[in-house]
């Protein structure tokens, strides 16, 4: 992402929060593993979208109006000896030069500096619970101001949830944006490509996992945007399964939900495909039905519709094509009205898609859902998932489970299918595991 795409967010921001405000923002937590070992570091998303720092131990303060500078950030010093164990460290004078900070202070210096611009400030930003310890030491700066009252300083009246705020600018992407979720389904596409390519009765579902993860680093995902759900036969009807230790049989439906991060950026890709290459009558019965329910879904994404228009037209689809099979019975209005469906897709069509895999933003304004506009990203992702056992179902069905997922922008005329770069009808994913 350019750095100047983050000038640009920041200014947005302070022009929301206006002058007199004061927008307090602490970068993610380094988390261990076990001992020693610590995790791969993660900016968190709302603070790596305003300042693009990718270091942990940093925070960002933005006061509109400051003469000296608006953007003030507190960062961990240059450390030769800590350097040749862990790499350069961005220091000071980088993190205003590279990343655009007014004001850069080591992190040791935040205790004696922040109270300070915390002073006679009308309203604090900041999202208040996230990080437990740092809200300790705000409320440490504050009892330092009240303490001044006597010579005329006065405490922030007022504390302002920053989430708010940000998360509704989050929710609209912009043109860089979009350009790193593009790639990042494109990367994740190869992953699926190759993954049907490399399946065989009588793998493991991890060794389905590691084709993935191979594709995904290759072309420059250096993680996937979450676990990979890898799962064969019965563990496809488990909506969140990601054990994925157990052998893929002949005869039986994999179901992979995986997407790659690139820049920060999420995708989020779901395809179901038979291990030994064909899908039976039976599966293929079930597949239409959710082949047909997400083209529907994907129908309604355009400037207009309302967030809630997808899945209503995903749940008809599904109710009919299972009231077609038998697996139910009855009026399709009436069993739509209640829930029947429910029984064989229990998760709703979609979500956000954007830093996070499941993205910020309000799904409803009030208590009406919230109408789409260009810029929105959601995934489409209906299912259908029957498993052993369910009474009352013929034993033809069990074991199938089938979901299918995009990740669509809503553009000005309509919308775009980011990941259309893995098959999904029957044909051209039986021709691909073929060849």
């Amino acid at each position: 992402m350019n750095i100047k795409e983050f000038a640009k967010r920041r200014t947005r921001l302070m022009h929301m929060t206006g002058n007199g405000s004061i927008v307090i923002m602490p970068s993610a937590p380094v988390r261990y593993r076990n001992r020693d070992v610590e995790y791969s570091y993660r900016p968190d998303s709302d603070f790596y979208y305003l300042t693009g720092f990718p270091e942990p131990e940093a925070v960002a303060v933005l006061i509109p109006g400051r003469k000296q500078g608006e953007f003030i950030l507190f960062c961990r010093e240059r450390d030769p000896k800590m350097e040749v164990w862990t790499g350069p460290r961005i220091g000071q004078e980088r993190a205003s030069s590279v990343y655009g900070a007014d004001d850069a202070f080591p992190m040791d210096d935040i205790d004696d500096i922040l109270p300070g611009l915390l002073e006679d400030r009308e309203k604090v930003y900041y999202t208040m619970g996230s990080h437990q310890e740092f809200d300790h030491r705000i409320m440490d700066w504050l009892n330092q101001i009240r303490q001044k009252s006597r010579a005329g300083i006065h405490t922030p009246a007022e504390f302002v949830a920053l989430d708010h705020v940000l998360h509704e600018m989050r929710l609209f992407k912009s043109d860089g944006e979009v350009r790193a979720m593009r790639q990042a389904a494109k990367i994740a596409a190869l992953g699926h490509c190759r993954a049907m390519r490399a399946c065989r009765p009588g793998m493991m579902e991890y060794q389905i996992e590691a084709e993935l993860l191979h594709e995904f680093i290759r072309h420059g995902s250096r993680s996937p945007a979450y676990p990979s759900i890898v799962g064969g036969g019965s563990n496809a009807c488990i909506l969140h399964y990601t054990d994925n230790s157990a052998v893929l049989n002949d005869g039986d439906l994999l179901l992979i939900d995986a997407g790659a991060e690139y820049d920060s950026y999420a995708s989020d890709i779901t395809r179901t495909f038979p291990v030994n290459g064909r899908f039976s009558k039976v599966q293929a019965a079930i597949y239409e039905i959710v082949l047909a329910a997400q083209l529907a879904a994907i129908k309604k994404i355009k400037p207009g519709n309302h967030w809630n228009d997808p899945h209503h037209a995903a749940v008809r689809e599904l109710t009919k094509g299972l009231v077609e099979l038998g697996l139910l019975k009855g009026n399709i209005r009436k069993l739509i009205k209640e829930d029947a469906y429910r029984r064989f897709y229990m998760h709703r069509t979609g979500h956000w898609l954007g830093m996070d895999v499941h993205d910020v933003g309000d799904y409803k304004i009030g208590t009406a859902w919230r109408l789409l506009e260009p810029g929105m990203v959601m995934t489409v992702e209906p299912g259908i998932y029957i498993p052993d056992p369910s009474p009352g179902v013929a034993k033809k069905w069990w074991n199938i489970g089938t979901r299918i997922e995009d990740d669509v922008l809503v553009t000005r005329d309509g919308h775009e299918v980011l990941s259309s770069g893995v098959p999904k009808t029957i044909p051209e994913i039986e021709a691909l595991m073929a060849g």
